[in-house]
């Protein structure tokens, strides 16, 4: 398994995605990510 690190571009799009009230799967399936991926993101930050 290839693990790869969010990029700081993901991040700012993942906060500003959930300030927005996006689903944690409508923000992964925008970023091509796992949606596990976004949830252990938002919970580290």
């Amino acid at each position: 398994m290839s693990y790869t690190h969010l990029t700081e571009k993901e991040r700012y799009v993942i906060s500003h995605l959930k300030m927005a009230d996006y689903p944690l799967r409508e923000i992964a399936r925008r970023l091509g990510r796992h949606h596990t991926s976004i949830s252990r993101e938002i919970k580290r930050n």
